[in-house]
């Protein structure tokens, strides 16, 4: 399996799915996911590009303006894509317009944009 098919297979993966694959991870190597956070960090401009083009295209939020008809699997794909509770998801629904993710990449941005528009949701990214 080269990293093309594993990259591939992760983004099939649901969060819960991808938790426990760090835990197992962090597990069998004695590393920690936390420690290696800073490592990813923003890059400082410079070195292949614009610093400002970096932060801009991480700075999307997805935002629910509208649940449409389908309420319910509306909810449980807010449960699926945030990892919260079905209690906080409702919530979400309830009080709009909600954020649902800040700080996004723009392709999982549109990805889960799509994924709830296909529910019949109203979805901005801003």
């Amino acid at each position: 399996m080269d990293t093309e098919e594993i990259v591939e297979s992760l983004g099939d993966m649901t969060i819960k799915e991808l938790t426990e694959l760090v835990s197992a991870i962090e597990e069998e190597f004695d590393v920690s996911a936390e420690a290696a956070a800073p490592v990813a960090a923003v890059p400082q401009g410079g070195a292949g590009g614009n610093g400002e083009e970096a932060e801009e295209a991480e700075a999307i939020d997805l935002v629910l303006t509208n649940p449409g008809q389908k309420k319910i699997k509306v909810i449980k794909q807010l449960k699926e894509i945030t990892g919260k509770g079905l209690k906080e998801c409702k919530s979400l629904v309830d009080d709009l317009p909600s954020t649902i993710q800040e700080s996004l990449e723009e392709e999982e941005a549109d990805k889960l944009k799509t994924q709830l528009e296909e529910l019949g949701a109203e979805v901005e990214l801003r």
